[in-house]
């Protein structure tokens, strides 16, 4: 049987990245649950919450989705009411995971340049409110998917497959909503984040020159420097959280515009060879994979989270020398 590089691309892909990233966020989920590695609770339920949603990114999207199309084209989750469902959970999924990383970019940019509101914002009866609101506005938003699909195929009188109705792209109601859908998605997260990272830089950058002229006129260590100095890994973490996000989802960004101002269709499936084909999987390629990078980039950043990490590796070896005595 006659396999395409297109294939082949995608069915060595999307195992591979479910193989990373299932084991990766249930080990931050862990892990961090613990509370062993030196961050603020407010961080942690941040952090943990973000790894949940990107649990389920793999789940639904990468398994249910695309790894179930590939190896089996045909079952069950391909009648349309189930493949419609897959998508508006899939979504709602995404926009979750995206939503939570500008929610923990703002919690950081008040606790680090708003010292007056932070003691207000910076609370975990805040954190849990804004988790809870963006999880369930993420779901209410994307419900409107399950409406837009039409099958391929009947069958003995059951739909199967999902097919974009031709009213997607000529109704001015579901343009809009598209257009809204992907400004909300990555669009506007994106504008927040580097918005609140430059106010960070800048606030950062200000309190260095403070500090220095500070030290100028006093000797030794001072409070603000070890202020500093534990604020450091947070800061760290954030820019590359946010950093990861904005390089991973901005070939997203440049599929939504190339379609929507050369008035093109979405899937190109048929032809590899289609710009708007290749750039769109090669934009969901990468959306994908942002939502399994997360665990590496804590491991990189922060030395406790290693340590704690280093002992779970170890966790079934030790047990099974227990076992064994």
């Amino acid at each position: 049987m006659h396999v395409s590089a297109k294939d082949l691309v995608f069915a060595i892909y999307y195992p591979v990245l479910a193989a990373i990233g299932l084991p990766a966020n249930l080990a931050v989920i862990v892990i961090l649950s613990r509370g062993r590695c030196g961050l603020s609770r407010c961080i942690t339920y941040y952090l943990v919450s973000m790894a949940v949603t990107d649990l389920l990114v793999m789940i639904i999207a990468v398994i249910l989705n695309r790894m179930a199309g590939i190896y089996f084209p045909v079952s069950f989750l391909s009648i349309t009411p189930l493949c419609s469902l897959r998508v508006v959970l899939y979504f709602a999924a995404i926009d979750s995971s995206v939503w939570l990383t500008v929610a923990f970019t703002f919690d950081r940019f008040m606790a680090i340049c708003c010292q007056k509101l932070k003691i207000k914002y910076c609370t975990e009866k805040t954190m849990v409110w804004v988790i809870g609101t963006v999880c369930i506005l993420s779901c209410l938003k994307n419900i409107f998917w399950y409406f837009i699909y039409e099958p391929v195929y009947i069958i003995s009188n059951i739909p199967w497959l999902c097919s974009l109705k031709l009213i997607f792209y000529t109704s001015a109601a579901w343009i809009a909503y598209d257009w809204i859908h992907r400004i909300l998605n990555p669009c506007l997260p994106f504008i927040l984040i580097l918005l609140l990272n430059a106010l960070t830089v800048r606030h950062i950058l200000a309190a260095s020159r403070a500090r220095r002229r500070l030290r100028a006129h006093s000797n030794g260590e001072n409070q603000s420097d070890r202020e500093m100095e534990k604020r450091r890994n947070s800061i760290v973490l954030l820019f590359a959280i946010s950093g990861s996000f904005i390089l991973l989802y901005l070939l997203h960004v440049i599929t939504f515009l190339y379609v929507r101002i050369a008035k093109l269709s979405y899937f190109s499936g048929s032809n590899f060879n289609k710009s708007n084909f290749i750039l769109e999987e090669g934009g969901y390629m990468l959306q994908l994979l942002s939502s399994c990078i997360n665990p590496f980039i804590y491991a990189g950043t922060q030395s406790q989270f290693r340590v704690e990490l280093k002992k779970g590796v170890k966790y079934p070896k030790s047990l099974i020398v227990k076992l064994f005595k």
